[in-house]
């Protein structure tokens, strides 16, 4: 993934110094639905599926009947943060995750973030921590009191993570990330998660691995284990990145390339799971998707840009 990092550092500097791709005047409501009118979504922005559900397939999936002919079941969740729903056109190359999955009949529906569906006004931020910790409790932070970043969890409504491994059902997961504020910093989403599962001995662990590179040779190293994690949540951070840098649009050349980078990494790990020894006998749930979207350089508002996100599933 070298080249990929070179090649977003010159595409990065050059319109630094131009002082361009800040704000793409292009990007109005009309336009976005058009875009996403042109992407093979199963459903509507009117009937987007509330990211809470999320929480839900994994669940249904533990709990569900192994089909015949399998013996254990696994589960991984692909983030792309800070992903629009719009950007999903990107994905047209050979060694895209998400072209491979659709490719081989996966599901595609648009998600809402925020706690209520566009046009009503969100009612926790259109933000990292809010996204992902509805995504993994299955609550909104009407429950979990995770309405914007730099809040600490507290442990009634547990991750999907924890709860999977305390109640048995599972008897390992990982949770792989390069940004801090999940359970590195003081007041990080699931520091007080990260001490209650180290306290009770579970297997779940907590891995911060600086660079999207190496948190997907994180999810890769592991997949190759024989007993790899039975549930894996692996966020990559291109398209977050570079939309706070110089703009979350699709017709941002630089917001591209943070949705490549993204989307070759979840190839990458794809690969890695096809390619277990025992992959014939797993039944295996895997979903790409984003905790939010983005408009200008920014997120966390009520724009429509910000608000949608998606769902991509073999399931």
């Amino acid at each position: 993934m070298a080249i990929f990092s070179k090649i977003l550092t010159v595409v990065l500097i050059i319109p630094a110094l131009l002082g361009i791709y800040s704000n793409d005047k292009k990007d109005t409501e009309e336009l976005y639905r058009e875009n996403i009118s042109a992407i093979s979504y199963e459903n509507t922005i009117e009937t987007a599926i509330p990211q809470t559900e999320i929480y839900k397939m994994v669940k249904n999936h533990f709990s569900s009947a192994l089909p015949e002919g399998k013996t254990e079941k696994k589960a991984i969740i692909i983030g792309y943060d800070g992903c629009r729903a719009d950007a999903l056109s990107l994905a047209t190359e050979k060694d895209s995750g998400i072209r491979k999955m659709l490719d081989n009949g996966a599901s595609c529906n648009l998600v809402y973030c925020g706690g209520v569906n566009y046009p009503e006004v969100n009612t926790q931020d259109t933000s990292t921590a809010p996204g992902w910790c509805s995504i993994l409790t299955g609550q909104w932070a009407d429950k979990t009191g995770i309405t914007g970043n730099g809040i600490t969890k507290d442990m009634e409504y547990k991750t999907l993570l924890t709860s999977l491994t305390e109640s048995g059902t599972i008897d390992s997961a990982s949770f792989i990330t390069s940004w801090n504020g999940h359970f590195v910093t003081d007041n990080a989403t699931y520091k007080l998660e990260k001490q209650y599962c180290e306290d009770n001995n579970l297997d779940v662990a907590f891995n911060y691995c600086y660079s999207d590179t190496n948190s997907a040779n994180t999810a890769i190293e592991d997949l190759k284990n024989a007993d790899c994690s039975d549930f894996i949540f692996a966020i990559y951070e291109g398209t977050d990145h570079a939309g706070h840098a110089f703009g979350f649009s699709t017709n941002n050349p630089i917001y591209q390339v943070g949705f490549r980078i993204n989307d070759v990494l979840a190839y990458r790990t794809l690969n890695a799971i096809e390619e277990r020894e025992t992959y014939e006998t797993e039944d295996w749930l895997i979903i790409i998707t984003s905790d939010h979207g983005g408009f200008k350089t920014g997120h966390g508002g009520s724009s429509i840009q910000e608000r949608m996100t998606f769902i991509v599933t073999n399931k």
